[in-house]
């Protein structure tokens, strides 16, 4: 390969990279209305259903867990 050739493709390179990174925002900085992009993403995904479902269990189960402690520490105190 000449090393013109590798100058055009390195250039051609760096153009590129230019661009993209112009489109792009750094890491972590999100756009005031970013959310919209993703509010119905998931609307009737019967596999979403299931996975909220399972995490309301989860979050009752440990809610139900919470209160049984908390019953116990007041008796101990009496």
């Amino acid at each position: 390969m000449s090393l013109q050739t590798l100058e055009e493709r390195v250039a051609a390179l760096e153009k590129e990279v230019a661009r993209i990174s112009g489109r792009l925002r750094p890491f972590g900085e999100a756009g005031r209305d970013d959310w919209k992009s993703v509010v119905g993403m998931f609307a009737n995904d019967p596999i979403m259903k299931e996975i909220q479902e399972e995490g309301r269990k989860i979050r009752e189960a440990d809610r139900r867990r919470a209160r049984r402690g908390i019953k116990r520490k007041r008796r101990s105190h009496r």
